[in-house]
């Protein structure tokens, strides 16, 4: 890239087996197209985790832009990610505030000074990356225990799609439908079409399913009336932080979560790219930790670089940071449209569903890229149990509780993999 602080992106139309690097773009209309993906990519998990918190969906999706551009113009255009809704955070959120599961949580405040907390000590630890660099926290967590994070993010989520967005024989047959048809335009599609594999494959399965359903009533058929009735422009429902220090202490230790996450995520990259991302690390961290105290400022959840688009990067071979800022600067505009949400919303379950199946597949196929690249031996013992015990946590959703507070199967299997690693690889050295 140029010596300048933000990217001249270099245009290239490439063949459909080529790769966009980093600082290289499409022409603007498939650059701004290629947005339009990843902001659908995102859009699920980011309402979903607001949902299970009571917190405001609109405010997150706006803060996810705010985020991502933030995120972008502290690592100067330099690392190609996008930032959504953080599920490591469900689970403190809902133990410190007394979260009954439905409806607003009456205690948001609470947890946003938490989030404002974990984003804090996140960019506190982004500095000191920043000053010595990343090698204190690869020596915790080397490319076994990175590649086991990112696939654990995956195979955890995998149990949401198919145990929640179907719930007869039909719409499991639909999401089959689905990603059989992301498949085949992954597969036998070319030129930019095939890069637009998720979405073109959803707006297939959509019409089909539309046509089975509302056709033939085969099925709960797509409503469009929240659609119609919709507002072109709507202003989110903003929240102002309180400062609990029980909150504070719950919420905080999720940092240990996103650094995992956030390291596991640029490894991943730059296994894909083949470019080193390293020395964007820390600037990388500060990023997501600005971003994730500002959110939590305004009542947005904590945020994360998304598994999701890395999965549609994966697929499509498009590493262009200037779709993120695309991305990111269309979720802004689109926080303020409750039109959109509907749009998105109407989209059948379990056409969602069967997307969702393809994307968490690629995250945890993202991780095992991690191996790959980085020649993990699994002839060594600690490598092989570390891997093995991580995935089998992780996606089996193995849960802690310490008193009140519960650990989660992606933070058990985050925190295990660490601590398993350098145990076993002290007692290797002996």
């Amino acid at each position: 890239m140029s010596d300048s602080f933000l990217p001249r992106w270099r245009e290239v139309r490439p063949g459909a087996d080529d790769v966009v690097a980093p600082d290289e773009r499409l022409p603007w209309p498939q650059t701004s197209i290629m947005g339009v993906q990843h902001v659908i990519a995102m859009f699920g998990s980011t309402i979903l985790a607001p949902i299970l918190m009571g917190f405001d969906p609109n405010v997150a999706i706006l803060m996810s832009g705010v985020g991502t551009l933030i995120f972008f113009l502290i690592t100067g255009g330099r690392v190609p990610s996008y930032l959504g809704s953080s599920f490591a955070f469900i689970g403190v959120v809902i133990a410190a505030t007394g979260y009954a599961g439905s409806g607003p949580n009456a205690n948001i405040g609470m947890a946003l000074g938490g989030i404002i907390a974990c984003g804090l000590l996140y960019t506190l630890i982004g500095f000191i990356v920043q000053a010595v660099g990343t090698g204190w926290i690869e020596r915790f967590m080397p490319p076994v225990v990175t590649g086991a994070i990112v696939a654990v993010i995956g195979l955890n989520l995998a149990t949401v799609p198919i145990k929640n967005m179907a719930s007869n024989n039909f719409e499991s047959w639909m999401q089959a439908m689905t990603f059989v048809s992301v498949g085949l335009v992954a597969v036998l599609a070319r030129g930019m079409v095939q890069r637009l594999l998720i979405l073109v494959g959803l707006i297939a399965a959509s019409i089909i399913y539309a046509i089975l359903t509302n056709g033939l009533g085969m099925g709960k058929p797509v409503d469009l009336s929240g659609l119609a009735s919709a507002a072109w422009i709507g202003w989110p429902n903003f929240s102002a932080p309180q400062f609990s220090a029980h909150a504070m202490v719950l919420i905080a230790p999720i940092v240990i979560i996103l650094v995992a996450e956030n390291l596991g995520h640029i490894k991943a990259v730059t296994a894909m790219t083949g470019r080193n991302l390293d020395q964007y690390m820390g600037r990388a961290f500060i990023g997501d930790g600005v971003a994730t105290m500002v959110s939590g400022g305004v009542g947005g959840t904590g945020v994360t670089t998304y598994a999701e688009n890395i999965g549609v990067m994966a697929a499509t071979r498009i590493y262009s940071t200037a779709v993120f800022m695309v991305a990111g600067l269309i979720a802004l505009v689109l926080g303020f449209s409750p039109k959109f949400g509907a749009l998105i919303q109407a989209i059948p379950l379990p056409v969602m569903g069967g997307v969702s199946i393809v994307v968490f597949g690629l995250i945890a196929i993202a991780g095992a890229k991690i191996w790959v690249e980085n020649r993990v031996d699994f002839s060594q013992n600690k490598n092989l149990i570390v891997a093995a015990i991580t995935l089998i946590i992780g996606t089996g959703d193995f849960t802690l509780k310490f008193g009140s507070f519960a650990l989660g199967g992606i933070g058990t299997a985050t925190f295990g993999a660490i601590i398993l690693y350098q145990l076993l690889n002290r007692s290797d050295k002996r």
